[in-house]
């Protein structure tokens, strides 16, 4: 019976990701987090780490391509900030949480009781285990397709006339979900200049406390200084520039 119940469950997240897998034992790893298999060692249960490492190189190769293909025009610097955007730890739990992947983990009790299936870094991890899984099983082109089906939305939203929002928002939003912080607030609190040159003034705040200001001709712009300076405050700048 719980043979049958894995294979169903199994059968249902190949649908979700429209790959049907030859071996799907791969696809069982690609699920298996290092918590479980040291758990049930005596299954030769194997974890995910090697499948999650393989996965990252994949996902990179797949996406600088593909960016590429899209962009040719753009210099080194704006079709990495691309690429960090879509490769990025927030955009691939997301996905991940999309395909309802943390349903199919394979977790120990630890983990289940502290809310493994909803962990991100989880769920990001494990999404790069999967894409390695259907590269190992069906090549560079199932690989290819399932990057590239996924990620359309992420792209294809992209303002590439204004990428400031790529780095920093980015940056400080995956350092508080990682420190199980609320997300951070930009709220408007000043216009002021002639209305073809309007100058936007904004606070950021976490919690109801303004820890940075930033002020810009563009929301968006705004929004970027502020979070550079939280950064910097936190002592996380160095990291990602």
């Amino acid at each position: 019976m719980e043979k049958k119940s894995k294979l169903t469950s199994l059968t249902e997240l190949e649908k979700r990701v429209a790959y049907e897998f030859n071996s799907p034992e791969i696809l069982e790893r690609a699920l298996t987090h290092r918590s479980y298999a040291n758990e049930h060692s005596t299954e030769d249960a194997k974890h995910n780490e090697a499948l999650e490492f393989l996965g990252d190189s994949v996902l990179g190769f797949i996406v600088s391509f593909w960016i590429f293909e899209q962009f040719p025009q753009l210099d080194e610097g704006r079709l990495s900030k691309i690429k960090a955007y879509l490769v990025s730890s927030r955009t691939l739990a997301r996905r991940a949480e999309a395909l309802g992947l943390g349903q199919f983990l394979r977790l120990n009790r630890g983990e289940e009781k502290t809310g493994g299936r909803f962990k991100r870094t989880l769920l990001a991890d494990a999404y790069e285990a999967i894409i390695a899984a259907i590269f190992l099983d069906g090549g560079l082109t199932a690989a290819n397709s399932f990057v590239r089906r996924e990620l359309y939305h992420d792209l294809k939203k992209l303002d590439i006339d204004d990428l400031s929002a790529t780095d920093y928002k980015s940056a400080l939003q995956e350092y508080l979900q990682a420190m199980n912080l609320p997300g951070p607030e930009y709220v408007v609190v000043d216009t002021f200049g002639p209305e073809h040159e309007r100058i936007f003034q904004i606070e950021l705040r976490l919690g109801q406390e303004c820890v940075a200001k930033g002020t810009g001709p563009a929301i968006k712009a705004a929004h970027q200084q502020a979070a550079r300076e939280a950064l910097t405050k936190l002592k996380l700048i160095k990291l990602i520039n």
